[in-house]
């Protein structure tokens, strides 16, 4: 097993050069950057102003000469300064963190406590009116986009009963519980569906038939055979989201102003903040690729028949 982290871990290496390289090269090819952005139309400031800010910075350099310098920087620690800002970026992006961590673990939290107990409910009462019921409701909510959760959570919580701040007022938990409801809504109507599918395809297997026609009784066998089972999808489920989750909401955090990762990503790919953007991409591929190593290492331990891919001696 040790072998195989290892290997995983080696593989993130032409991973991160790979999609660091593609995102420069995006970047570029919009044919914009920090200082166009700023004092491009501002026509007080004069082409020479501009150009020598430019060098500055080293944007007057090819492109091969730029990735290059920030894949040095980054191998060494250094990760550069914001263009935009002048902060260092490591730092300005080590500061949203808290932000989207919290946001992340209250979002899962309400994934997990609504859609799994939900999800088997409405598998055991297949058929029935409470299984009718679950099932449209989660069609209603997986059908809803995201910034219409949003408004009208504000509107009822903000607005109306005034329990909820409308945008964030910093990092608190009153100001993180709408923004995670919001996430919490959306994925938990997604995933209520297909916990009750898995749930609903153990059931049909022969080992439950023959472990009813044993005398088993049926809470044994759900909690015990049937769960067990149904987490490999689970698991998959809930690795996604915590991927897209640590990468940040955009949507929502610029919605509620809730000042994360997401949020910090899109207002450096609006200025053009080069360093701050590579930054970004590198944490969402080391989220990605850790998130997947996680969950294969949680399928062996669920399921020892599931082979990790190691090198056989």
């Amino acid at each position: 097993m040790l072998k195989y982290i290892l290997q995983r871990l080696l593989q993130l290496i032409p991973v991160l050069i790979g999609i660091t390289f593609l995102s420069f090269g995006m970047m570029r090819m919009a044919g914009s950057d920090a200082i166009t952005e700023l004092y491009g139309d501002k026509g007080a400031v004069s082409q020479e102003i501009i150009d020598e800010k430019k060098a500055e910075l080293g944007l007057d350099k090819p492109f091969m000469t730029q990735y290059l310098a920030w894949l040095k920087g980054m191998l060494t620690g250094d990760m550069g300064k914001s263009y935009v800002s002048g902060l260092d970026v490591f730092g300005t992006f080590t500061s949203k963190l808290p932000a989207t961590l919290l946001l992340t673990v209250l979002s899962l939290a309400m994934t997990v406590i609504v859609s799994i107990p939900l999800g088997i409910l409405a598998a055991v009462k297949r058929g029935r009116a409470i299984d009718y019921t679950l099932r449209f409701i989660s069609f209603i909510g997986n059908s809803m986009p995201g910034f219409l959760i949003a408004l009208l959570l504000m509107h009822l919580f903000s607005i109306r009963l005034k329990w909820l701040p409308v945008i964030s007022d910093g990092l608190s938990l009153r100001s993180a519980l709408m923004p995670a409801m919001t996430l919490a809504i959306a994925m938990s109507s997604k995933y209520m569906r297909q916990v009750r599918a898995a749930v609903l395809d153990e059931l049909s297997k022969n080992y439950v038939t023959g472990a009813r026609a044993r005398g088993v009784r049926g809470q044994v066998i759900l909690w015990n055979s049937v769960i067990r089972s149904s987490m490999l999808t689970i698991i998959t489920l809930l690795s996604l989201s915590i991927g897209s989750l640590l990468g940040g909401t955009a949507i929502i955090e610029n919605i509620f102003m809730w000042d994360g990762v997401g949020k910090m990503a899109v207002d450096a790919i609006t200025m053009r903040d080069y360093p701050l953007i590579q930054a970004y991409v590198v944490w969402m591929a080391i989220i990605y690729v850790a998130v997947n190593l996680v969950t294969d290492l949680l399928y062996h331990v669920l399921d020892p028949r599931i082979r990790l891919g190691v090198i056989r001696e």
